[in-house]
C-alpha cells in the first residue's frame, strides 16, 4: 500500500473514489504562491510570476549534486546561502530557490539573483520540514 494524504485537501476525491492509487499516482504541479504559502515563506528576490507552475523539488547543500540533474520547473530548497548558489541555480536552469532554516542571502546574492531572474524565498523551516511540507501537498520530488 503506498503512501496516503489525507489532510490534503486535493487528494480526498481522488482518494475516496480511487483507494487503490498510491501518492505517487496522484502527484499534480503546484503554484509558487502556494509553496511559498505552505512553508510560511519570505519573498526576497521577486522574478517573474508567482502563479507559475512548479514540476518537483529537490532539497540538497551540495551544489555538484544539483549539477547533475535534468529537468525543468524546478524548486531548489537548500541552507546554502553563498554566491555558489546562485551560480548553480543559473546553471541549472532553476529559477526559484527556498532557502531554509531562516538562512538570509547576501545583498550580493539577492542582486545576482535580480539579475538572472532567480526567485529567492526564506523560510524559518528545516530543510526535512519545507520538503515534508510539499511533498505532503503534492509536489513530487526529483527522484
Amino acid at each position: 500500500m503506498g503512501l496516503k494524504v489525507k489532510e490534503s485537501p486535493r487528494f480526498r476525491t481522488v482518494e475516496k473514489h480511487y483507494p487503490f492509487l498510491t501518492f505517487s499516482d496522484m502527484i499534480e504541479t503546484m503554484k509558487l504562491i502556494e509553496i511559498i504559502d505552505l512553508v510560511e515563506g519570505k519573498v526576497l528576490c521577486e522574478c517573474g510570476d508567482l502563479g507559475r507552475e512548479i514540476e518537483s523539488a529537490f532539497s540538497s547543500d551540495l551544489m555538484s549534486d544539483v549539477l547533475t540533474l535534468l529537468t525543468d520547473n524546478m524548486l531548489l530548497i537548500t541552507g546554502l546561502t553563498n554566491i555558489q548558489a546562485i551560480r548553480t541555480a543559473e546553471m541549472a536552469d532553476i529559477a526559484q530557490i527556498l532557502f531554509v532554516r531562516d538562512k538570509q542571502p547576501t545583498a550580493k546574492m539577492i542582486e545576482l539573483a535580480s539579475e538572472t531572474g532567480i526567485c529567492l524565498i526564506t523560510t524559518r523551516f528545516s530543510m526535512f520540514r519545507a520538503s515534508g511540507i510539499l511533498f505532503g501537498h503534492g509536489l513530487p520530488a526529483v527522484y
